[in-house]
């Protein structure tokens, strides 16, 4: 069984939201809560990392799920991949032994436990591979990626996160295809839609 390192990444101000996304209430749990316990409820004990930066103590303080490693990103406004590189930092410096790292989204409600462990069966098959989510026949997150591309990681730079490192990966990537897509929640317009349906 392979030793995945979990990262949720939360650092986002929200900025077409126009509100703090993470801390929105669907059916009384806040956005974040409902990513970080389909987290821990994932095959094997994985330890869970979440990066935040804008609003980082207000989301903090309100988040009720236990045992998770926050890790504070500075530099959240120069885009998604600081907060990969800000995550990959944290598990390098504490110099915690990992196979590999699985990538989450704090926004996307649709992923599911089953969906993640199928990733995660297909990593434990396929354990120098890159495992990662379909999107339109591009590759995308969730996605897991093997400790051998952890260097590689720190060197992401703006808001397109992991999406041309698995551009640049592609032969190196296996596409684990989802049936119903995965959709962001960006706007207050996005919120409402899922609210009314779920």
């Amino acid at each position: 069984m392979e030793n995945l390192a979990v990262l949720v990444l939360a650092a986002g101000k929200s900025s077409r939201m126009k509100n703090i996304k993470q801390l929105l209430k669907i059916k009384n749990k806040t956005l974040l809560d409902i990513t970080l316990e389909t987290a821990k409820n994932i095959f094997s004990a994985n330890t869970i990392f979440c990066v935040l930066g804008a609003h980082a103590k207000k989301i903090q303080q309100e988040i009720t799920t236990k045992n998770i490693n926050f890790v504070y990103n500075r530099n959240f406004e120069s885009g998604l991949s600081s907060s990969i590189v800000a995550g990959i930092h944290h598990i390098k410096k504490e110099n915690i032994n990992f196979d590999g790292v699985l990538i989450l989204l704090a926004d996307q409600l649709d992923v599911s436990v089953a969906y993640l462990n199928k990733l995660i069966i297909s990593f434990q098959e396929n354990n120098q591979k890159i495992i990662a989510s379909n999107y339109s026949n591009k590759a995308g997150v969730p996605a897991i990626f093997p400790k051998k591309h952890f260097s590689y990681l720190l060197h992401l730079k703006g808001d397109k996160g992991a999406k041309d490192f698995l551009h640049k990966h592609a032969q190196e990537t296996i596409i684990i295809r989802n049936e119903f897509g995965f959709k962001d929640i960006d706007t207050k317009e996005d919120y409402k839609s899922y609210l009314k349906s779920n």
